[in-house]
């Protein structure tokens, strides 16, 4: 996709509306039970937004988080004093981290993954998470799901609109299927643990999730 917005600068406008609208994370079920098997940690979430996925980890994780806007950083350092947590953030871009090999014990990546536009750019991320994982880690990543069926008839690449009280941001999406997502995980270096829908979910088929979650382990 041709003339996409600095991302940066999209969410730096939409953190603000998005701290509110977005106030807790809709993976709880997924993180409580991620946190139970994890256990304890060094913990690296990647696009931590405002920090809501940090909450189920607290108690017994050292947490850190990376996002490309300073503004959801800022809004990330309220939340954690409201939560009583502690968590290292720091305003970097997914693609280049900075951080030695094999730092942390567990990754999360909640919904930024799908913000890279297209595969190269994606690899790159997914790279850099194995880079900074320890041998026998392992990440939890979730990207929007393309055969949902409210985008039924449209491109893979996205640009969805953020109404705020100066204007429109335009937030890029990229869409993928399960088969894409766990072809770019391997190729990444992971392991393929777990891929299905958001736990949310009732209906018997998954292509029609809304989201697509997937754990995957560093050999």
């Amino acid at each position: 996709m041709e003339n996409v917005p600095d991302q940066a600068q999209v969410f730096d406008r939409i953190a603000p509306g998005w701290y509110g609208f977005r106030h807790h994370t809709i993976f709880q079920k997924e993180l409580a039970e991620l946190a139970k098997r994890w256990q304890s940690g060094r913990l690296l979430n990647l696009g931590c937004g405002h920090g809501a996925d940090f909450v189920p980890f607290k108690s017994s994780f050292e947490l850190c988080g990376v996002d490309i806007s300073g503004g959801m950083l800022g809004l990330a350092e309220r939340y954690a004093a409201k939560n009583n947590f502690h968590s290292e953030l720091i305003q970097a871009d997914m693609r280049r981290l900075p951080f030695a090999d094999g730092l942390f014990d567990y990754a999360l990546a909640v919904a930024s993954l799908h913000h890279l536009p297209g595969q190269e750019e994606q690899m790159r991320a997914l790279a850099e998470l194995t880079r900074v994982l320890k041998p026998g880690g392992e990440a939890f990543i979730t990207v929007w799901n393309r055969t949902q069926p409210r985008f039924w008839g449209k491109s893979k690449e996205l640009l969805i609109p953020w109404r705020y009280k100066d204007g429109v941001a335009l937030r890029y999406y990229y869409l993928f299927t399960y088969g894409e997502i766990a072809k770019l995980v391997r190729h990444a270096g992971l392991r393929l643990l777990k891929l299905g829908p958001e736990r949310r979910y009732r209906w018997p088929v998954k292509l029609f999730s809304r989201n697509i979650c997937l754990l995957a382990g560093k050999p």
